[in-house]
């Protein structure tokens, strides 16, 4: 690995904060991470849960990344379908060494026709979707093809991170940020997959989804490939 290693996440209003930021704090400790916060316009991007997060390059000005991340949330509903957010998504694959995911991030890859006939993964609600956008759905915290990385919802973000930090640098240096950032899930309650959830739960969380994937699925329909 040779510095400046270039990385790029790719914000948009109403994503997911620890879609982006999860992978964010994981990342930048890779020696000679130069960091990119990229968006269509300086001005501040809103999160789905408040906070506002900076951009630091514009689009039109944003070299060209070895690595470049697209996080989830519902804004990718408009996201997937901006023609200057693909373009700019399609032209960066071209030579970047990753190009990546997290959570329905997918979709913005799906939709620069960047996951067909590759294996894929998204958030659990989302997942048989990916089947939309040409890819192949695949169960796991992170699934990888060829230089292709995507990472499941929300927190599988960390477990992403990790998995390129070891590609890119090494498992021992990946170990080192995890123990530094002391990861060690242990969670009070065991319901965080759709496998492992009670049933009452699992119904309770699909009745939370449906108008949101209904809203979503339109969204989609609009997607050219």
């Amino acid at each position: 690995m040779t510095a400046p290693f270039r990385i790029g996440f790719v914000l948009f209003d109403n994503l997911t904060q620890l879609d982006f930021t999860g992978p964010l704090q994981v990342l930048s400790r890779l020696p000679g991470a130069e960091l990119h916060l990229v968006a269509k316009t300086l001005d501040p991007v809103r999160s789905d849960c408040g906070p506002f997060i900076l951009p630091t390059t514009r689009m039109a000005d944003c070299p060209q990344l070895d690595l470049i991340c697209i996080p989830g949330g519902f804004g990718v509903d408009q996201a997937m379908l901006d023609a200057e957010i693909i373009a700019f998504v399609q032209a960066q694959a071209k030579t970047a060494r990753y190009v990546t995911s997290v959570c329905t991030g997918a979709f913005v890859l799906g939709a620069a026709g960047l996951l067909k006939g590759r294996r894929a993964t998204t958030h659990w609600v989302y997942h048989a979707d990916l089947a939309a956008v040409g890819a192949i759905p695949t169960q796991g915290r992170t699934v990888r093809d060829g230089n292709v990385f995507t990472g499941g919802g929300v927190t599988a973000g960390i477990d992403f991170a990790l998995t390129l930090v070891a590609e890119i640098a090494g498992e021992a240096l990946a170990q080192t940020i995890q123990l530094g950032l002391e990861y060690d899930p242990a969670p009070p309650v065991d319901s965080g997959s759709p496998d492992k959830a009670p049933a009452g739960v699992l119904d309770a969380a699909n009745a939370r989804y449906a108008p949101r994937l209904e809203d979503f699925r339109q969204a989609l329909s609009g997607v050219v490939l």
